[in-house]
């Protein structure tokens, strides 16, 4: 082959892999420039008040494309797939109780994002912040508001692999006191004291005497539901297998997330209710793979999210194994429900 075929060759090839890069770009650019235009057939979404107080009314991160897009919006909480009002507060993950809120966000920069958590008040706003490590995976907010909770990536971006890091966090909101990770406070595993490098924790839910609360702990390729003590700083292995426990109001049963053998290793999970008295397991009626942290919408209730069109979309599941999960709204995430 002479010199002059190598060069057109070359330049051939430059050519292409530049049309490729000039394509995804504009590709990219159209995407977003379609997020920031309402689509066709979805939800209603007008600006106005959002708070926190008061009952009745479901708060969650908006999805649907339009100029509301990730801002928190409200609905009725008997009627999920009403029209919206959108708050302008924008949040990557949220929950809330009792008049208080945390807010995960991202700080957009030149080069690379960081990340925040916010406490708002019941009008939406800011009272502390706090910055967060990593890209933002979890949040709640105590019964009684007192205590906020977040968990971020620090290394991987899913739960699904083996090659992650969390850190979680808990902040008392009255006095700003910050725990900045679990992963400081005493382990007690199996009837004994544990310590071990590959430690982690997400999934923080939280009992009503503001002391309580319960997390997943990762270690040694295996996961465990602990009941954490936040007056003792420690944590007390109760139950294997358990990812993104949720605490149910009267505070007897947690949801969660468990692998079941033989599903795929992108999608292993199934929704399954604890009872903390017996520790019997039961199996829910939603056959998807479930990657979320269930809330409760009362106590027969589950509310979670699953892949959709704009993102994610909200389904309900009975909390005793009985019939079968629905679909409540569409481009939403992160409900938590006012009472």
């Amino acid at each position: 082959m002479t010199v002059r075929n190598r060069v057109l060759i070359l330049a051939a090839a430059v050519a292409v892999l530049a049309a490729v890069g000039l394509a995804s770009v504009l590709h990219a650019s159209a995407r977003a420039d379609r997020r920031d235009h309402t689509q066709a057939g979805g939800p209603r979404v007008t600006p106005g008040t959002v708070a926190l107080t008061g009952h009745g009314r479901m708060v969650f991160r908006n999805m649907a494309w339009g100029p509301h897009r990730d801002e928190l919006t409200s609905v009725p909480a008997g009627e999920p797939a009403a029209p919206r009002t959108a708050s302008g507060v924008k949040c990557l993950r949220f929950h809330a109780a009792s008049g208080t809120g945390v807010c995960l966000q991202a700080v957009h920069g030149p080069v690379s994002d960081t990340y925040r958590a916010l406490i708002l008040d019941a009008r939406l706003r800011t009272v502390d912040h706090y910055d967060v490590p990593g890209i933002p995976s979890r949040a709640r907010v105590s019964p009684t508001g007192r205590f906020a909770a977040w968990t971020a990536f620090v290394g991987g971006d899913s739960y699904a692999g083996t090659h992650f890091s969390t850190r979680t966090a808990i902040a008392d909101t009255r006095t700003g006191v910050l725990v900045p990770s679990l992963e400081d406070f005493r382990i007690v595993k199996d009837g004994r004291p544990y310590r071990a490098a590959d430690v982690n924790f997400w999934g923080v839910t939280f009992a009503t005497d503001d002391r309580t609360f319960y997390a997943t702990l990762a270690t040694g390729g295996r996961t465990y539901l602990v009941r954490g003590d936040l007056r003792r700083r420690t944590v007390t292995t109760l139950h294997p297998n358990v990812e993104c426990p949720s605490l149910s109001p009267d505070g007897t049963r947690v949801a969660y997330k468990k692998r079941v053998a033989g599903l795929p290793k992108d999608a292993p999970w199934r929704l399954y209710v604890l009872d903390l008295r017996t520790m019997r397991e039961t199996p829910l009626a939603e056959p998807r793979s479930v990657d979320d942290q269930a809330v409760w919408r009362d106590a027969r209730t589950l509310v979670y999210a699953l892949p959709g069109d704009y993102g994610a979309d909200l389904y309900e599941v009975p909390a005793d194994g009985s019939g079968r999960a629905r679909r409540i709204s569409t481009a939403a995430v992160s409900p938590a429900y006012l009472r």
